[in-house]
């Protein structure tokens, strides 16, 4: 097993690693200091496939809501209260988050605000979640104006990763997860790069059933999760509540989230990602800040792995005008992470609307 630890204002919180963890769930009481009564909130998807039996070994009750980001909002964050308050947790109480990023954000802000702040433990089970949600401690839910617009910080006791989970989800699920990693490569770590497009060199076919198996062959994921992890807390560390350099997170996310929105949600947070990295590089060749192979590298990277590279159907002014409502906004400028190179993120918030319309437009065909 694996452990990386987190340093933060309060204190210091290990993230442990390792194939299996679920399934000595009965071991969590003692092992992981949980005093109080435990409840295990889930969605519906990943109570069936692990949390309902991970809640039985644990005699915890299980409060469940819908799967879906569509859901990622304050009524069911009430759903979660609710559940709380029958289930009569205290303030010693913890609460295990067990599902995906969605999932671990708004279990995350409950345990942030019900009786000012329960113990939270997250327990991601998609490859997204692992390297970007899980870490950090940020928390929230959307609003039909923008993603996240209402949120907290707040610093799980610990996270637990088990890899083998990966072997459930769906290959759309794993590219996901895999634009994220991308993107820690382009902030800070660049062999990431190169270990995933030299991994892709050995898929002989592009069906979904090829790529779920080469990509999660042996112990390629776990230690991509440990490395792309390590350059988020890094990060995290230096910027615990994102003042400065934290901001470099949010490469490709002003376009992700704005994505997201006017697509109601069709594009899966890593799809918008994936194409959000395409469209900061773009911008950054545009402005003169990095050269060509920039770009071209996050395109080749999406292609071969599959991942949505162009905008289809969607219109590059509301895109554009979607942008207004995020919450990276400073002083009424919209700030944009953007690339002078490979590990080289910087921010800039005077980009001219009409240059940020040409790239989008580049990228309908």
């Amino acid at each position: 097993m694996a452990q990386l630890n987190v340093k933060t204002p309060e204190g210091t919180y290990p993230i442990l690693i390792g194939s299996g963890l679920l399934a000595r769930g009965g071991s969590l009481q003692d092992e992981y200091g949980m005093n109080g009564r435990a409840v295990v909130v889930t969605n519906t998807t990943v109570r069936d496939l692990y949390a309902q039996k991970l809640a039985e070994t644990l005699d915890a009750p299980v409060i469940a809501v819908p799967d879906g980001e569509v859901y990622k909002t304050l009524d069911t964050v009430r759903a979660i209260y609710d559940g709380l308050i029958a289930a009569g947790i205290d303030r010693n109480g913890v609460m295990l988050a067990v599902g995906g990023g969605v999932l671990g954000d708004m279990a995350g802000f409950a345990a942030a605000t019900y009786l000012r702040g329960i113990r939270l433990i997250q327990i991601p089970t998609t490859l997204l979640a692992m390297v970007d949600s899980s870490v950090g401690g940020k928390v929230g839910v959307d609003m039909p104006q923008g993603k996240n617009l209402i949120g907290a910080f707040k610093q799980p006791e610990r996270v637990l990763i088990d890899p083998d989970v990966l072997h459930t989800l769906p290959a759309r699920e794993i590219r996901c997860g895999l634009a994220e990693i991308i993107k820690h490569g382009f902030i800070a770590d660049a062999g990431l790069l190169t270990d995933i497009e030299m991994r892709a060199d050995t898929l002989s076919s592009s069906n979904d059933q090829t790529f779920t198996a080469v990509m999660l062959e042996g112990d390629f994921m776990t230690r991509l999760i440990a490395r792309a992890m390590q350059v988020k807390i890094d990060i995290v560390q230096d910027d615990p509540y994102e003042q400065g350099i934290r901001a470099h997170l949010n490469l490709g996310h002003t376009f992700a989230h704005a994505i997201e929105t006017v697509s109601s949600y069709a594009w899966l947070h890593g799809e918008a990602v994936g194409i959000g990295l395409l469209a900061a590089a773009r911008l950054s060749h545009a402005l003169g800040m990095c050269d060509t192979a920039v770009p071209q590298r996050v395109e080749n990277l999406l292609q071969r792995l599959g991942m949505p590279h162009r905008l289809n159907d969607l219109d590059p002014e509301t895109i554009y005008a979607a942008m207004g409502t995020d919450k990276k906004r400073q002083a009424g400028k919209l700030r944009f992470v953007l690339l002078e190179g490979l590990e080289k993120p910087v921010l800039r918030d005077d980009v001219p609307k009409e240059m940020v319309i040409d790239v989008l437009k580049s990228m309908k065909v």
